[in-house]
């Protein structure tokens, strides 16, 4: 087929987000625009959002703009147009498909990192099929995002200065913890320490907080982190030791995996990993495993310790500029964990925890220590300059970042 007789759908996404509990879903606005035909088409789809619930009432953070390309744009999308006739959907995402000139012979398509690496979305597209990864292009992949504001400028576009998005992409303006709060609502708990056991404080309910988290938690002498939490207890354990040196967080399993080629890579030593959305990568070895259900599993090694590794987010892999595909982040080695006191499981076991009474009274950390621990931290949350390493504060800096919308210049 000449590239002038290709069908190519440009779309926009359009979200609201119901608040009312009959409403709980998205409500996905697309718009088609056929270049020949000029025709407009406005779709609405509703999708559940329960995965992304469950997954927090079982203590992990999930991806919603993973979940989003996935069961989406990319799915409930692709599947409402199967039957009209285009060869390719185009959006404004940051990253490059690679489609084979296979002359009859079946030949998978490729997911490339973009040319603007900050930007780059190929995280968020990880987790995509082969069969819809083959029905896309992505136009910006070759182009930085500076270059498309420019562009947007000389066309003088309505949207050439626009924000960068910073929120969950369903949610618009909607804060995420209302979100949260209104689809598994509040449940009072308590904070422990993880190293002494003693009361700190009160919480809101244990899925408003990741491991890392320290922001929300409201405790005098910080900063202070989560650190762990116990799940069927309500409770959350903190520390200000998050950062210290003998904390490993380098080995976890992955489920759920998903590649591109269908299979496993053959070189699974020597990979590169994202655990986030961002810039940095991790040097990682792979061991394909299965589980008690028959079901395959990978155990990741990174060559640096990550801070902030969360269950139910997503690890891509990668070979050089490609990806190979993603899983879901289970729970990291045990031994591996933030060693949590048995002072602290037993109080945290508790019937009655109101027979702890009044919060101890939080010992004020000196300036020189809480100093330490800042610098700490900020040493390692910096990008290494050779791995592109990043930690706990890149993680939360991007962990809910939006992809960018869909632009509009087409």
């Amino acid at each position: 087929m000449d590239n002038d007789d290709l069908s190519i759908i440009y779309i926009r996404f359009l979200f609201t987000y119901h608040k009312s509990a009959e409403l709980s879903f998205y409500l996905l606005l697309l718009l088609f625009h056929f270049q020949m035909s000029r025709r407009i088409i406005i779709c609405n789809f509703m999708f559940q959002v329960s995965y992304i619930i469950d997954e927090y009432r079982c203590g992990r953070t999930p991806n919603p703009d993973v979940l989003c390309n996935t069961r989406i744009k990319f799915g409930a999308f692709v599947d409402a147009i199967g039957g009209m006739e285009f060869d390719f959907i185009a959006s404004g995402h940051y990253a490059k498909v690679i489609h084979p000139n296979s002359g009859g012979k079946e030949e998978p398509s490729t997911l490339v990192l973009s040319k603007d690496m900050v930007k780059d979305q190929t995280y968020f597209l990880s987790h995509l099929s082969q069969s819809q990864l083959k029905r896309l292009i992505f136009p910006l992949g070759c182009i930085p995002k500076e270059e498309v504001r420019k562009i947007a400028k000389i066309f003088e576009l309505p949207n050439q200065d626009r924000k960068d998005s910073q929120g969950i992409c369903f949610l618009g303006k909607i804060k995420f913890s209302e979100f949260v709060a209104k689809h598994i609502g509040e449940e009072e708990g308590v904070i422990l320490e993880a190293e002494t056991g003693d009361f700190l404080g009160k919480h809101r309910g244990f899925w408003f907080y990741t491991i890392g988290q320290r922001q929300g938690l409201r405790l005098p002498g910080g900063p202070w982190y989560v650190v762990e939490k116990d799940v069927n207890n309500n409770v959350i354990f903190v520390s200000r030791n998050y950062f210290s040196v003998d904390k490993k967080r380098c080995i976890f399993r992955v489920g759920s995996l998903r590649w591109f080629s269908d299979s496993p890579p053959r070189q699974i030593k020597q990979l590169q990993c994202k655990v986030r959305h961002g810039p940095g990568f991790y040097s990682c070895d792979l061991a394909i495993q299965v589980d008690e259900n028959g079901r395959e599993m990978a155990v990741v090694k990174l060559s640096k310790d990550d801070q902030g590794l969360a269950a139910g987010q997503f690890a891509a892999f990668y070979h050089e500029s490609v990806c190979l595909g993603s899983g879901v982040i289970l729970e990291s080695w045990h031994d591996q964990g933030f060693p949590v006191c048995d002072r602290a499981l037993e109080v945290a076991r508790m019937k009655d925890k109101s027979k702890l009474g009044k919060p101890v009274k939080i010992k004020v950390i000196a300036e020189s220590r809480k100093e330490e621990v800042i610098r700490k931290e900020r040493q390692l949350t910096s990008v290494d300059s050779k791995m592109g390493s990043q930690s706990y504060y890149y993680a939360l800096k991007w962990l809910l970042q939006l992809r960018d919308k869909f632009l509009q210049a087409f």
